[in-house]
């Protein structure tokens, strides 16, 4: 076994806790793990271990020792990375297309995931690193990833709370005649084709906004943004298909590929969220993919 560590630097809001106050109800950290880091003596407040009923000052670090497998999350790839954000808990990479967000054989390589492992292998740390959501082979945009099996759940959790923001930008065939508008349509799964989801009544609840930029005349095309209070898989391309405008490039769901859109034009453009050890409001935007293509050098009105 290979120890690691990381460290959470005491703010403001959090001063007046004690140790085990902190833990439990300021970082949302589970009962069992706050009871193995005690069996295992496993925290030290400013570099010295400390009794749990210790009352926390701004600026204290706490310390907190971690049991982790030596092998990374997964096998590390050399793949050229964007790295949009980084702190001792979490990084958010820039995806680009045509490449999947993790594997889904352990053995396998050739993803973001096999890059970010890489790219931290590189920095002398374990390798963990798992992606809290995932974004479709040809989707750009915004990830982020879990350093430490500590914050893992933490990032989890906000996800499932919908307190992780989402944005995408989307082009997609015709002109799409609201300014903006709600899609609120269960999805569920195409009996007929294993790879696609389809509109169904019995599917589940699945909710997108949208907010129309600007329509291109010469490519007709409009440009989109879309904000999701739901996750499902494939939820933006059967949306906007069923409404008459699929992705364009998105030939799964109706869309064709032209000079200007090759793949499935959508894009996730900002990530922001509370960060759930600083409690700082962390908003990322990328407005190119990592290879933007000509759909993308637009600029917005």
């Amino acid at each position: 076994m290979h120890t690691s560590s990381f460290s959470i630097s005491v703010p403001a809001q959090t001063a007046g806790k004690t140790v085990e106050e902190a833990l439990r109800s300021e970082w949302k950290f589970g009962k069992k793990q706050i009871h193995a880091w005690r069996m295992n003596k496993a925290i030290d407040l400013n570099g010295t271990l400390t009794e749990w009923r210790t009352v926390l000052s701004p600026g204290d670090l706490l310390t907190i020792r971690l049991e982790e497998e030596e092998k990374p999350s997964y096998l590390p790839d050399p793949i050229d990375l964007s790295i949009l954000y980084e702190d001792e808990h979490l990084l958010i990479a820039n995806k680009p297309p045509h490449i999947d967000t993790h594997p889904n054989q352990p053995d396998a390589s050739g993803t973001l995931a096999n890059g970010v492992v890489h790219y931290l292998r590189q920095k002398g740390k374990t390798g963990y690193a798992q992606p809290i959501h995932r974004l479709d082979r040809d989707t750009t945009g915004t990830i982020i990833f879990a350093k430490h099996a500590a914050v893992k759940p933490l990032l989890d959790h906000a996800l499932e709370q919908r307190s992780i923001k989402r944005t995408y930008w989307a082009h997609v065939h015709g002109d799409v005649s609201h300014s903006n508008g709600t899609i609120d349509q269960p999805i569920g799964n195409d009996r007929h084709h294993n790879s696609r989801k389809r509109i169904s009544p019995t599917g589940q609840k699945a909710i997108t906004h949208f907010r129309k930029i600007q329509f291109n005349q010469n490519q007709q095309t409009s440009w989109l943004e879309l904000q999701l209070d739901t996750g499902r898989t494939h939820q933006i391309r059967v949306h906007l298909s069923s409404i008459g405008h699929p992705l364009a490039g998105d030939t799964l769901y109706g869309g064709k590929k032209t000079i200007h859109f090759p793949f499935q034009a959508l894009h996730a453009v900002k990530i922001s969220f509370t960060h759930p050890f600083t409690a700082q409001n962390i908003v990322i935007e990328t407005p190119d993919p990592v290879k933007p293509g000509r759909f993308y050098k637009q600029t917005r009105k």
